[in-house]
């Protein structure tokens, strides 16, 4: 017996997009709402997608999964891709590890959700303000403009701040851990000889710490003349530089003004081998800083609702980007849980019991997972302490499902 009503998705952020795009293979009604106006509101960085490439492919039509590779940062980089991630002794730039490589994509995250979003029917502008178990077996949501809609099943896809997570929990057991760590970050555009002593260390990323500071810097490429049309005169590179830092006292606490960000920026890279110190010293004045709160949340229990509500990607499992892991995380989430719903169409099994299931798997998949980023985020500020065995540069394992092949 097929569901009565559409799964209904709140959040066109990567892992509800690739779940929408997955249930409308599978012939499944869903609507699918986004709080902003458009996609472009929130540009974001770059996204490297690794172990969950096969979870990916699962989610996708072939047409689309095909067009992965004109949404990278480099193509041409990625033809040639070594796949490793190196992590620096920022006072010399040399590496301090090689964290062992494997197969990925380093995509542009504007682009790959513009192209997730193609052929889906979003419903945009329109923000989540609760929901209601209604006695036939539905959920309703409400939204903050007094519209509703039912649905057989609700997915909170909205993001590490999920209202629909802090309505399952409650507030306490529902909000975010703060990590002492500061982090703010600017897309920089760079010219062919500002960005080649960059890309001699590494092409496509790098990482590293300060040995006395315990300072860290990420740099990766966000674009190239190829891909933002700026080959030939005037051409131009652009990057993504994120610093973060410890903090010990009010005076490592992020300020407020942009101008004064650059300047915190400049005065965290004293001591950076010279190419690395001109990166940051070359920042503008004016330059946009974006500051990004290090929160997590370690997956638990929450109530099963009959199996009419579920979490998916950061809302289920925040968790800090040292270990690149979250996306890869929400898009196995959004794979093995539309397996699920086609089970649950497909009369197989019963909602409830299917959703426990995915739930339970999900739980012990991604807590540990998030426990992992969290040390790696603590772990890459002191590089005199940093071993091989630590989270922050082992290699990334390959989570392997039921139902999800890999190549």
């Amino acid at each position: 017996m097929s569901l009565p009503s559409p799964v209904i998705i709140i959040g066109t952020g990567v892992v509800g997009l690739c779940l929408a795009q997955s249930l409308k293979q599978h012939g499944i009604p869903f609507e699918i709402y986004e709080r902003d106006p458009y996609i472009e509101r929130a540009k974001g960085w770059g996204l490297t997608i690794h172990w969950a490439l096969p979870a990916l492919q699962s989610c996708l039509p072939a047409s689309l999964y095909d067009r992965l590779s004109t949404i990278q940062v480099d193509p041409q980089q990625g033809i040639k891709d070594t796949g490793r991630f190196l992590f620096l002794d920022l006072s010399t730039a040399k590496p301090k590890f090689v964290i062992p490589p494997s197969k990925r994509l380093r995509v542009n995250r504007i682009k790959f959700r513009s192209l997730l979003a193609e052929d889906i029917d979003v419903k945009w502008d329109k923000r989540f303000e609760s929901y209601r178990l209604i006695s036939d077996g539905e959920v309703e949501v409400t939204f903050t403009d007094g519209t509703t809609t039912r649905g057989s099943l609700l997915v909170g896809a909205d993001g590490s701040s999920s209202k629909i997570r802090n309505q399952l929990m409650g507030h306490e057991l529902g909000k975010l851990h703060q990590l002492p760590v500061r982090f703010i970050g600017v897309t920089l555009r760079l010219t062919p000889s500002q960005v080649q002593p960059l890309r001699e260390i590494d092409p496509l990323l790098f990482q590293g710490c300060h040995p006395e500071s315990g300072v860290l810097l990420w740099y990766s490429t966000l674009s190239t003349p190829e891909v933002n049309g700026s080959s030939g005169e005037g051409e131009y590179y652009e990057g993504q530089l994120n610093i973060s830092w410890m903090v010990k006292s009010e005076s490592d606490e992020v300020p407020v003004g942009n101008k004064e960000r650059v300047l915190k920026m400049r005065e965290l890279a004293r001591g950076f081998e010279k190419r690395l110190l001109k990166l940051v010293m070359d920042i503008p004045e004016d330059e946009k800083v974006l500051e990004i709160k290090l929160q997590d949340w370690p997956t638990l229990e929450w109530p099963s609702n009959g199996g009419l509500v579920t979490l998916v990607g950061d809302a289920a499992h925040a968790m800090t980007m040292y270990r690149g892991e979250a996306a890869n995380h929400g898009m196995t989430d959004a794979a093995l849980l539309s397996e699920k719903i086609v089970a649950i169409n497909d009369g197989k099994i019963s909602r409830e019991e299917v959703i426990q299931s995915y739930e339970k798997s999900l739980r012990e998949r991604t807590h540990d997972a998030v426990l992992l980023s969290r040390q790696a985020c603590l772990d890459a500020h002191d590089l005199n302490a940093l071993t091989a065995d630590s989270p922050l540069v082992s290699k990334r394992a390959k989570v392997l499902q039921p139902g999800i092949a890999v190549a």
